[in-house]
Formats: structure tokens, C-alpha cells, sequence
């Protein structure tokens, strides 16, 4: 899995900046990547559908609930989304029964239950409540799972949900999430990419130099690790946000960013 950023309208929920959403200015590579991406996943989804309908074996079922998540973030409506993340959630209830202690399942389910928030208003944030519940016990059962995975979403769902009353968001859990990513898997580009966004949000640009300058660095070593067309649509996406974060550390301390040579 690809692992794009966690973002959000007012919930937690797994965003492809894709062609659709950026108009005109998307360059020609960007459009030929998303939709070799479309391919990718489906062609993925259709093969991990027929080999869990031939054995629902523990693997074949978490691996199909990872493929519906793929095939969602890739959907171009609502309506797509929805029916392929609710596929991945009843795969993954009816595997959490199974297997409660394969943080695989727990984790697969929730992001599942991401994708559906996504089509939803008032109705998202009940699921968000499930969803920290169940990443949760991901992380209970596996902390390093995709890249730190567990505590990548939970801080970003802490982040971006609203605070309390109305779901789950706080800063003091995000922080503390986002930095254990961090910290359990500090050469994943997501992990780094989500704490530097989250601290210039948080606070003065020029108190995130720091973290910046170590981002341009863990990129530019990425690239020769995290090859190949399996991280082409994960490329796109930070390669966007990157550029995002130069531009607004250059506009708000007047400094001049280190050489690009994350690209």
C-alpha cells in the first residue's frame, strides 16, 4: 500500500490528489500517473476478490480489505467509494471476529471505515469514533505495521477531527501520535512529510527549520529506497506537498530553502 496522506474535509479520511482536483495546471506525467494508478488498483482489487471468493483464508481476506481501501482512494465518486469501502468493512468485521488479534484486520477495517467517512457528512462522525477504537487496537496489537501505520492515522485522525464535543480531535494525542510514527519509522516520507505539516500548522515557521531541512534530506534518500510503480501515486502526492511546504516556509520566514535535492 501506497500509504498517502490522511486528510480531511472535518474527518479523518485517505485523499489522492488526483487530476480531477487540481484542473489545468496538472502536468501530463501527473494525469498518466493517476490513471495508471486507476489500473493498478483495480486490476489488484479484481485479483484479490477472486482469490478470497475461491479461500477465505486469513491472508487472502486481510489482503482483499487492503485492495477495497486502494480501489476507494482511487474511486472518482462518492458512490464508487462507498460501495468498495463497505466491502472491505464487512470483510473486515466478519476477519476481526475471526482473528482479533491480527492487527492487520483491525488496521484494513479502519481505514475502510476512512474511505466511507469520506462520503458522508453528518453521518462521519460516528464512524470516526470506531475508527480510533480499532486503530487503536492495531496499535495495541502492532505498532510498526505499514510504516507505523497505526499511530500515522490516529495522530492525523486526532489532528484533523473536531475537538471535543463534537469527535475526537486533539492536538496534545496528534503530537504525540504523529512524533511515535516518526520515531518507530523515520526513513517513511509520510511519517516526516505529516509531523512537518502538522508543526507549521501548529506553530511559527521558522520553529519547524529543523524538521524541514531534515525532510529535504529523508527525500532525497527515499527516492533510490521507496522505487517502482507500487509507490508512483505515493510519489505524487508528496512530491505535492513538498513543494507546498517549500513555498510557505519561504513566504513566512523570507529564508531561502535548501537545495531541492529531494527531487
Amino acid at each position: 500500500m501506497a500509504g498517502l496522506a490522511l486528510a480531511a474535509v472535518f474527518v479523518f479520511g485517505v485523499a489522492l490528489r488526483t487530476a480531477a482536483s487540481t484542473g489545468d495546471h496538472t502536468a501530463p506525467d501527473q494525469v498518466a500517473g493517476v490513471e495508471r494508478f486507476r489500473a493498478r488498483t483495480t486490476r489488484l482489487y479484481d485479483e484479490a476478490k477472486a482469490q478470497y471468493a475461491a479461500s477465505s483464508n486469513v491472508t487472502l481476506a486481510w489482503q482483499f480489505t487492503r485492495a477495497c481501501f486502494d480501489l476507494a482512494d482511487a474511486a472518482t465518486n462518492d458512490a464508487q467509494r462507498a460501495a468498495v469501502a463497505r466491502e472491505g468493512i464487512s470483510v473486515g468485521r466478519d476477519l476481526v471476529r475471526r482473528q482479533p488479534t491480527l492487527a492487520a484486520a483491525h488496521y484494513y477495517l479502519a481505514m475502510n471505515l476512512g474511505q466511507l467517512a469520506r462520503t458522508r457528512t453528518l453521518g462521519a462522525l460516528g464512524i470516526v469514533s470506531e475508527m480510533e477504537r480499532v486503530f487503536s487496537r492495531a496499535r495495541e496489537l502492532n505498532e510498526t505495521f505499514d510504516y507505523a501505520g497505526p499511530d500515522r492515522c490516529l495522530g492525523l485522525l486526532y489532528r484533523d477531527a473536531p475537538g471535543w464535543p463534537l469527535s475526537v480531535g486533539n492536538r496534545a494525542k496528534a503530537e504525540t501520535h504523529l512524533r511515535r510514527a516518526v520515531t518507530l519509522s523515520p526513513d517513511y516520507p509520510e511519517n516526516q512529510l505529516n509531523w512537518l505539516e502538522s508543526r507549521l500548522r501548529w506553530e511559527d515557521p521558522g520553529r519547524a527549520r529543523p524538521e524541514f531541512e531534515t525532510t529535504a534530506r529523508l527525500l532525497a534518500q527515499a527516492r533510490l529506497a521507496f522505487v517502482g510503480q507500487h509507490w508512483e501515486a505515493a510519489w505524487a502526492d508528496w512530491d505535492q506537498r513538498w513543494s507546498a511546504v517549500q513555498g510557505r516556509m519561504n513566504e513566512r520566514t523570507g529564508a531561502r530553502t535548501p537545495p531541492d535535492n529531494a527531487r
